[in-house]
């Protein structure tokens, strides 16, 4: 668990950072400025990489555009940016040569002081930013320097270089990060769910599940998992953790021993008390969480069960989940008009975010389309087809949906706008109130990526919300 000294192993070692972006610049600069040789390769040779180049070479950071391919000379480590796939040939070369490949994640391990603060760190398919948050409004509710950092808020690199010192970090952790990160112990890690997605990127759900329970590896005190996902738990079993480490389920219904869940509208734990098999602690009321929908208690029973796995007190658990307020785009009550309900879930950019936001609401008009990312949807019409009142699609693969609409829901009206142009979205919310009834909750839910459309799913529900906004103010 040692960190390494970095200050003269980086002198004049010679590092190639695979990518410009969020991530690859601030690594480039954390590199040069620790005394290494650092050159950046970039795919991309637009304007925008050239202003950033432009940036860095002044630095004195070497960058070549338009060639991501092809391995520098004398490279003795390569730091990746998330989003290469570990395909690339640059990679294959890296392997060729005996180098190694790090991620931004597993940088920022690495160059942790020698007093650097526990990680607890989430992942999963669907809830990791939500979770994480809750985290960290309990980890503060409890007294505890904390940031919630990762793929959110702080940058790793700032939070374990930054002149700040944190009693421990809520991380949340991509399995594109995790992927790239083969030492990364932490304190305690969860995984949330498992649900096909980004296996365009992977290659395979064994891939994709695998690179997801690297998250398990060496945690020291919990290993927190899904009761009802039975993969997560199987991810637990397949870890090699530190003797004394436990195995933690959290579960929407009543809790075992070693667990946390649900009793008469509590959230309980049943894992972190002296006797597990004979007592039970209340932690919070399910009206303490926001919203409380099935898929956000489960958050925070997860995020419940990390802090309690650092030592939290119950009352802190209470007073950060009463503290907590959801990002915008996540189940979002936008307005109610004559009755309905007009909820913005952009967030929903898989099929497993869009059954859990589903299974929220009934009846419901679904507003949905979008990019499917390899994605296959019967399996959530068929869970969702008796909530449904009637559909709006629109974007690049809502015909995939409008296919399983007619297998599985064939009596539920369907809109199909034919449209993949931003003002889709006024179009989609005028269809969609004229399907609405009172009493009815019309969502928007796509469970499918946004960039066929909008420049990312914020836009998507923004251009929801303002479309929601103007019909208010027309039947007002």
């Amino acid at each position: 668990m040692g960190s390494r000294q970095v200050s003269t192993s980086w002198q004049g070692k010679n590092v190639t950072v695979a990518g410009l972006g969020v991530s690859g610049i601030p690594a480039a600069r954390v590199l040069a400025g620790l005394g290494a040789r650092v050159t950046v390769v970039n795919d991309g040779d637009d304007e925008r990489s050239r202003t950033q180049a432009a940036q860095l070479e002044a630095e004195g950071i070497t960058v070549r555009l338009g060639d991501g391919a092809t391995l520098p000379e004398g490279t003795e480590l390569v730091v990746t940016t998330p989003g290469w796939q570990p395909d690339k040939p640059l990679f294959a070369a890296a392997a060729e040569a005996g180098v190694e490949v790090w991620g931004d994640v597993e940088l920022a391990w690495r160059l942790r002081g020698p007093d650097a603060a526990p990680w607890l760190a989430v992942t999963g398919t669907n809830g990791k930013t939500t979770t994480v948050r809750m985290l960290a409004a309990i980890l503060e509710a409890a007294g505890l320097k904390t940031a919630a950092v990762g793929n959110i808020g702080v940058s790793l690199l700032d939070a374990v270089l930054g002149e700040e010192t944190y009693d421990v970090l809520a991380v949340e952790l991509s399995s594109y990060q995790l992927h790239w990160a083969p030492s990364l112990r932490a304190h305690s890690a969860a995984v949330l769910n498992l649900a096909p997605d980004h296996l365009d990127w992977h290659g395979s759900m064994q891939a994709y599940a695998a690179d997801k329970g690297r998250i398990y590896e060496g945690n020291q005190v919990a290993c927190v998992y899904n009761v009802a996902d039975k993969a997560t738990e199987d991810l637990v079993r397949e870890a090699d953790v530190e003797e004394g480490c436990r195995a933690i389920g959290f579960t929407l219904g009543t809790p075992g021993p070693s667990q946390v869940g649900i009793v008469d509208d509590l959230l309980v734990d049943r894992a972190f008390v002296e006797n597990r098999r004979e007592q039970a602690q209340e932690l919070a009321q399910v009206s303490d969480i926001n919203p409380p929908a099935p898929h956000n208690i489960a958050n925070a029973l997860a995020a419940a069960a990390l802090a309690r796995a650092f030592g939290v007190e119950p009352q802190a658990v209470r007073d950060g989940l009463r503290a907590f307020r959801p990002d915008p785009h996540r189940i979002e009550l936008v307005e109610e008009i004559q009755g309905v309900r007009w909820v913005d879930d952009s967030k929903a950019t898989n099929t497993h975010a869009a059954e859990a936001s589903l299974a929220a609401y009934d009846p419901i008009v679904w507003i949905a389309g979008g990019l499917a990312k390899g994605a296959t949807f019967d399996e959530l019409v068929a869970a969702s087809a008796k909530r449904l009142r009637g559909v709006v699609l629109m974007g690049a693969d809502r015909a995939l949906i409008r296919e399983a609409l007619a297998r599985h829901a064939p009596e539920v009206p369907v809109v199909d706008l034919d449209r993949t142009d931003t003002g889709a979205m006024p179009a989609a919310v005028r269809e969609a109130a004229r399907l609405a009834q009172p009493g009815d909750t019309v969502l928007l839910a796509p469970a499918c990526a946004s960039m066929d459309m909008f420049a990312n799913y914020n836009k998507r529900g923004e251009a929801f919300a303002d479309a929601v906004r103007a019909l208010a103010a027309e039947r007002a």
